[in-house]
């Protein structure tokens, strides 16, 4: 009796051993990593936890420690809403990374445990974020025509920076050592101003010109500027639409006008009013090729397929040179999505007709008119300034 008592109370003992076995395998250690998944989770399911070094900053890393230990590795913290289903992939991913070093991670989140997390690249500057990527080869196409060239910058759209890119952009050209003619056919007069010339200091103005044939080279300003020179405008031009309808060989009469000085620019930029009439049909037929500067907005797209059949009308009827060579992309502003929808659009439909450079949104570029000056005189460090010199290369096909 008492042999079988002993029998049974060692088989009474093995049972409690076998009974408490399992929870000695379900330890404290184990309980923690399954409520505080962030960080803990491979120090716990690892026979000899070791405390957790400090992370070390990106790209600071030693070649000796290629492949850190599990304890180690977790750098990125798991997302607690996965709850109890990334314990048993992370249990196993501990395994396999103690068992071999040269495992292989085959899921995203394995891919977190295992290797260290790749040091993050440096975030752009503000001036780099103002530039969206563009793929090589492009705003290439007009850099290689034969001077002079004469570009009507041209959009039936209002506010899209025709002025402000025919005043800077020429004046760009000139610190580069063209000589260069603004014309400004709008009636508002913008350019005229902008380039500090004062309506009420000259004789001859481009309503003369059209109008009244007077020559080109009497009604033509220099401006403080090397190199620049303009040809003004007042608000006469505003009744040239109406006057020119019966006139005979009424779309030439600019054409024949640059004829007579073309010898003495390198490049004549015309700036055209906000609408399709006359006086721009003028511009248009007078021209070799048309800029085309486009607001990053969604309005600024709407008017230009009717532009470009205006191109094609007279292309086909009074100047078969013609063609849309440059197209400026202007007022980008870096903080909106919407700017660089409307820059990829027209980079998909135009191609290589885009220029590379854009035009950001500044206040200089604002304030610059109201002292007469343009950009690279009024602040010549400003994003603008900049970047209408680098437009100036790119049009012109000097190398920076």
């Amino acid at each position: 009796m008492r042999g079988r008592r002993k029998d049974r109370g060692k088989s009474s003992g093995s049972r409690e051993s076998e009974s408490t076995e399992p929870v000695a395998s379900d330890s404290p250690a184990t309980e923690s990593a399954s409520s505080n998944v962030e960080g803990d989770t491979a120090v716990a399911s690892s026979p000899n936890p070791q405390p957790i070094a400090e992370a070390e900053p990106p790209g600071e890393s030693n070649d000796s420690d290629a492949h850190p230990d599990a304890s180690d590795a977790i750098e990125d913290p798991v997302d607690a809403d996965l709850g109890e289903s990334v314990k048993p992939v992370v249990e196993s991913q501990v395994e396999v990374s103690e068992t071999s070093d040269a495992a292989e991670p085959t899921e995203s989140i394995n891919a977190v445990v295992s290797t260290p997390a790749d040091p993050e690249p440096p975030k752009a500057s503000k001036d780099a974020r103002a530039t969206p990527p563009v793929a090589s080869g492009q705003g290439q196409a007009a850099a290689s025509n034969p001077l002079p060239r004469i570009l009507a910058v041209a959009n039936q759209k209002g506010g899209v920076g025709k002025t402000t890119t025919s005043v800077n952009l020429g004046a760009a050209l000139a610190e580069l050592g063209f000589r260069v003619l603004v014309i400004d056919l709008d009636p508002q007069g913008n350019a005229t101003t902008g380039l500090g010339i004062d309506a009420r200091n000259f004789e001859h103005s481009m309503y003369d010109v059209i109008m009244r044939d007077s020559s080109l080279e009497d009604c033509v300003e220099a401006t403080s500027m090397k190199n620049l020179f303009v040809a003004p405008a007042t608000i006469d031009l505003a009744g040239a639409e109406i006057e020119l309808v019966p006139a005979f060989s009424r779309e030439l009469k600019l054409k024949r006008a640059i004829e007579t000085v073309i010898d003495d620019f390198d490049f004549v930029l015309i700036d055209c009013p906000p609408s399709l009439g006359l006086i721009t049909v003028n511009a248009l037929a007078a021209a070799d090729e048309v800029l085309v500067p486009i607001q990053c907005e969604y309005y600024a797209l709407e008017g230009l397929s009717q532009l470009m059949r205006n191109v094609h009308l007279v292309a086909s009827n009074l100047n078969q040179g013609l063609e849309v060579s440059t197209i400026v992309l202007t007022m980008y502003d870096a903080r909106t999505k919407l700017s660089d929808q409307v820059a990829a659009e027209v980079r998909e439909h135009f191609g290589a007709k885009v220029c590379r450079n854009i035009i950001p949104r500044t206040v200089r570029l604002s304030e610059a008119p109201s002292f007469g000056q343009p950009i690279t005189a009024f602040d010549p460090a400003s994003r603008g300034a900049i970047a209408y010199r680098e437009l100036a290369k790119e049009v012109s096909g000097v190398s920076s």
